[in-house]
């Protein structure tokens, strides 16, 4: 098995609901760990006391009125205590990290489609996070209506926004990934777009392809 080609980085797979990072996680998790390199994951918002607590307030049902700007802080929150608790050490101590939502999702989704603004929501993380952006953000692009059909469980309070609303979530991820594209040179806010309306393997070997362009040699 050839070694991989770097170690102590943070990777985040984002995309609407339905768009199917959680799969791609698990299996970028899965390839990585084959080549040899430490690798976790942990979930956005949640893992820590703190932020499953926060997680359960956010996807509850009965908390339907809850405002967008209520939405931002909460996952902020979340956000803060589980780098504080695990991703810092994580990546000081070489482990890759894999998460499938971070700070894009809340531009996304608060953002843009709550109406609160993108930008805003980068300023308010500036002042939480200790970082903001991971080494490389991957987009899975999908249309809002094959990604709701995708989605075969109970839905949570967000996903319970309407057609109307997770068509904007889509357009604000468009939005985000051509701002990071065109408006910053910081590599640790490497944006790639991909359309993820293929199979799960199809896309495995896009995002494959992606790290190994982007971060170096050697899956």
């Amino acid at each position: 098995m050839q070694k991989i080609f770097f170690t102590g980085k943070f990777i985040v797979l984002d995309g609407p609901d339905g768009c199917g990072k959680s799969t791609q996680a698990a299996l970028l998790r899965e390839k990585l760990i084959s080549t040899g390199l430490e690798v976790v994951s942990y979930r956005d918002p949640g893992t820590t006391r703190i932020g499953e607590a926060i997680r359960e307030i956010l996807l509850a049902t009965e908390y339907a009125g809850m405002g967008d700007n209520v939405e931002v802080l909460l996952y902020m929150a979340a956000r803060a205590q589980l780098w504080r608790e695990k991703i810092s050490s994580d990546l000081e101590n070489g482990k890759c990290v894999i998460m499938d939502r971070w700070l894009s999702s809340t531009c996304a989704y608060q953002g843009k489609a709550g109406g609160f603004g993108i930008d805003k929501v980068i300023n308010i993380a500036r002042d939480s996070l200790e970082r903001l952006w991971p080494d490389i953000t991957i987009i899975l692009d999908i249309d809002s209506s094959l990604a709701a059909k995708r989605i075969r469980r109970e839905l949570d309070r967000m996903e319970l926004k309407g057609c109307g609303y997770h068509k904007m979530v889509r357009q604000g991820y468009l939005e985000l990934a051509d701002k990071m594209e065109n408006e910053t040179g910081d590599v640790s806010a490497l944006f790639k777009l991909i359309n993820a309306d293929d199979t799960p393997e199809s896309i495995h070997s896009k995002i494959v392809e992606i790290l190994i362009n982007n971060l170096g040699k050697g899956i």
